[in-house]
């Protein structure tokens, strides 16, 4: 099967459904699928090279919703080499515009909303989401009701996105989501690691890596952090990922007002080995999210071992509390300070018994292997579908 993947961007900046669709892709090929991605990315950037799968990067007019009309059109001239499609996001013009050129060829496709639908966005930002629900009655909504089937990665995202919009139903369907196992070199990577935070030197750690969002609590996690840090002075913060809307020197601010600058770490964006080693390196990886559909990071924790503090709005908190992989509890600072209390409070065989939970916790639930084949099961529907038609 011959699959097109239709999404804004491969920049690994974006976050977590790059690296699904990557992962994915891999695992397809493995079982015989051909991927090919559309984006609205520029020819020239980088981040559309040396990818394991053929880019067709076709700009944007927008920088922010990304318009250009050489999307559906490029859609519409190759689509037909196609069986299947995969819609990833929404709000955006790879959502629409894929969704006109896929329409117009009669190519079946799926939606990912990626958490998209989640009603934090309606609470935080109620004036947008009536502007949304404008854009959902005249087009978004119209995308998830042509679609095969819509993909939610966990049944708590999907339970949570029913009702935030109004009108153009749907055909719901949970599929797995998960990760690759990290490759087998431990020490590299914990050498690659420790490169890019030579401050931290060989202390314990906790580990934030994520987009610096407004979305994933990190004023929480910096308050918690400063309300803990003196009663646990061996335990340094570490909070890893790109900073996309200035958040930083807000943080590094109420870090200075707290008094403990020295004791947070900055490392920026880490990849690769330097990623794998941070995972492995930390006694805890925390997320403390207002909202994640699924949440990749906390997957690749697990892979690695390791415990993972999280909030009750990253949607696989269910699986994580029931294999006992880490703690849950609210997103509020003071929800936050209870995780960070709770994990320092442990004897040192507690905190290896949850490594150990942890690591079963993404053999059951959480492997790429099994996501592809829930993907491919669901692409070759939509492919025999369009063959009856």
């Amino acid at each position: 099967m011959k699959i097109l993947r239709v999404i804004a961007s491969v920049d690994p900046k974006d976050g977590g459904p790059i690296e699904g669709l990557k992962l994915s892709s891999a695992s397809l090929r493995t079982a015989g699928h051909e991927t090919e991605v559309v984006t609205l990315d520029f020819p020239e950037a980088d981040h559309t090279k040396g990818l394991p799968f053929k880019v067709h990067p076709q700009g944007r007019w927008m920088s922010r919703y990304g318009y250009t009309p050489r999307l559906t059109q490029w859609i519409r001239q190759h689509g037909k080499a196609f069986d299947a499609a995969v819609i990833h996001g929404l709000w955006n013009h790879a959502s629409i515009g894929g969704w006109l050129g896929l329409k117009k060829i009669g190519l079946p496709y799926v939606v990912f909303t990626h958490g998209m639908m989640d009603p934090w966005f309606k609470a935080q930002y109620p004036l947008k989401h009536k502007a949304k629900q404008l854009f959902w009655t005249h087009l978004q909504g119209k995308v998830l009701r042509d679609a095969t089937a819509v993909l939610f990665t966990s049944e708590e995202e999907m339970q949570l996105s029913r009702g935030v919009f109004r009108g153009h139903s749907y055909k719901e369907r949970v599929v797995a989501y998960g990760t690759s196992v990290p490759p087998d070199e431990a020490k590299d990577q914990d050498a690659a690691f420790r490169k890019c935070v030579p401050n931290l030197g060989g202390r314990r750690f906790i580990l934030f890596l994520s987009r610096i969002h407004e979305k994933k609590g990190c004023d929480l996690l910096v308050s918690a952090y400063g309300r803990l840090a003196a009663q646990n002075p061996d335990v340094d913060l570490v909070i890893a990922g790109p900073d996309q809307t200035g958040l930083m020197e807000t943080l590094k601010q109420t870090a200075n007002a707290a008094g403990i600058a020295e004791r947070i770490h900055w490392p920026g964006m880490l990849q690769g080995a330097a990623k794998w080693g941070a995972f492995r390196s930390a006694e805890a990886f925390i997320l403390p999210s207002h909202q994640e559909n699924f949440g990749i990071v906390v997957a690749e924790a697990l892979a690695c071992g390791t415990p993972v503090l999280i909030t009750n709005k990253v949607n696989i908190w269910r699986e994580v509390e029931a294999c006992r992989a880490g703690f849950v509890d609210d997103d509020t600072e003071q929800g936050v300070s209870r995780l960070l209390h709770r994990w320092f409070a442990l004897k040192t065989d507690e905190q290896a018994e949850i490594r150990s939970s942890a690591r079963k916790a993404f053999d059951r639930h959480f492997r790429i292997d099994a996501a592809a084949r829930d993907l491919e099961q669901a692409l070759i529907e939509a492919s025999a579908l369009n063959a009856r038609r």
